[in-house]
């Protein structure tokens, strides 16, 4: 993990200097910052758009009762894809660009998606009394047609209420 940061960190602004200054000695100085001004502005209009429809296609899942994992997944790409732009630099613009196209996105949903769930589920881990993980952090139950989730480390039994229109020994 570390190599990959580094990579990142050094390895890609590196990457940048070297192709911005290959295309200004092709083109010249002035018209390759008006070419990444350009594009950057290009990027900031595309985000905004692409982002707006990303937003809209989640709210009309969620407005249909369905889980949006595939427009969460489409929007992760289209903000990595909108900072790719606003980035300085051809190759990161490039790669900026290709996140952006919706032919692309589909092809990397399904990945997005599990890295996506992975990380969810390291986040989600609930650490029992025992100091064993468990991987589920609620628990549900049916009761008389409703469904009533309280987390799966419940409290002492003196501290407990039983969810309403539930009847317990001791209440009335």
């Amino acid at each position: 993990m570390i190599a990959f940061l580094l990579v990142l960190l050094i390895g890609i602004p590196i990457l940048e200097l070297y192709v911005i200054l290959q295309v200004a000695h092709v083109i010249g100085l002035l018209p390759t910052l008006a070419l990444l001004i350009a594009v950057s502005v290009m990027g900031a209009w595309l985000l905004k758009r692409e982002g707006a429809a990303a937003w809209r296609r989640v709210r009309e899942a969620l407005a249909r009762g369905e889980m949006p994992a595939t427009q969460v997944a489409d929007g992760a790409l289209v903000v990595l894809g909108g900072a790719l732009l606003l980035t300085p630099g051809f190759v990161t613009d490039a790669v900026g660009l290709l996140l952006l196209i919706p032919a692309v996105r589909v092809a990397l949903r399904g990945g997005v998606r599990r890295l996506l769930w992975r990380w969810g589920r390291r986040r989600l881990r609930v650490v029992d009394t025992a100091g064993t993980v468990t991987r589920s952090v609620y628990t549900t139950r049916v009761d008389r047609g409703s469904v009533v989730t309280r987390p799966s480390d419940p409290l002492p039994p003196s501290r407990q209420t039983p969810p309403d229109g539930v009847d317990s020994p001791g209440r009335g």
